[in-house]
């Protein structure tokens, strides 16, 4: 049933509305993850002496090297695990907007629900952030203590927390909190997978630029299916 709902997001992608979203989100997730590594080379080259030279990169001087090819494949590296809090990001910013886009195609019979104010999507991104920062630094732990299960730590909290988030946000727009949280509960173990799934898709180089919006989508088919 999770490939059902990714299929009918993929199958949306030719709707003018839902690929303004698209692309708008892939931009964005570019520019932060620009904005991220750029701020990682000058952290590196204005808290150490002299010039450091990293593994495909050669000399770090952030600025001359921010552009070059060893820079551009050492972010597409950095990208596997910078894009699960630059997709929480983008969930606050087009989510509703996607979510909108998913209901008037597919569940027009629906009335209109009020548009999620920036400050209130704002506030949401935060909370999970500072949950998702705390939670992942917590299991760098579980990552020295036993290195060969470091995989499945990483793909399974993050598929667990962005599964829990991407669902909440999607259900909050139709029902009150306590309904959206029973309703967690009561489908966790497919959301779970789901938000694995899209924890592996968001550590795949480009690919990945566009999983925080087609995610948004998927989890919005996914929270219809089982509130129906």
């Amino acid at each position: 049933m999770i490939a059902f709902d990714f299929a009918r997001a993929l199958g949306q992608l030719s709707d003018p509305r839902f690929a303004r979203v698209l692309w708008l989100g892939m931009g964005l997730s570019l520019a932060l993850l620009l904005a991220a590594y750029a701020g990682l080379l000058w952290l590196i080259d204005a808290s150490l002496p002299g010039r450091l030279e990293l593994p495909m990169v050669g000399p770090v001087s952030w600025v001359g090297d921010l552009l070059g090819i060893g820079s551009l494949v050492l972010m597409l590296f950095l990208s596997t695990f910078l894009m699960v809090p630059v997709a929480s990001f983008i969930t606050s910013l087009f989510l509703d907007d996607v979510a909108a886009a998913v209901e008037d195609r597919h569940y027009a019979d629906l009335p209109p629900v009020p548009h999620v104010g920036f400050w209130v999507g704002l506030q949401d991104t935060a909370a999970f952030f500072g949950l998702l920062a705390g939670a992942n630094i917590l299991a760098f732990f579980a990552y020295a203590a036993v290195p060969f299960l470091a995989p499945i730590v990483f793909y399974g909290l993050n598929g667990f927390l962005l599964g829990r988030e991407y669902f909440t946000l999607a259900a909050a727009r139709r029902v009150p909190r306590a309904q959206a949280r029973a309703l967690l509960a009561r489908n966790l173990p497919e959301i779970w997978i789901a938000g694995a799934v899209m924890c592996t898709m968001l550590t795949l180089p480009l690919v990945n630029l566009a999983i925080p919006v087609i995610g948004a989508a998927t989890f919005t088919h996914l929270f219809h299916r089982v509130w129906r």
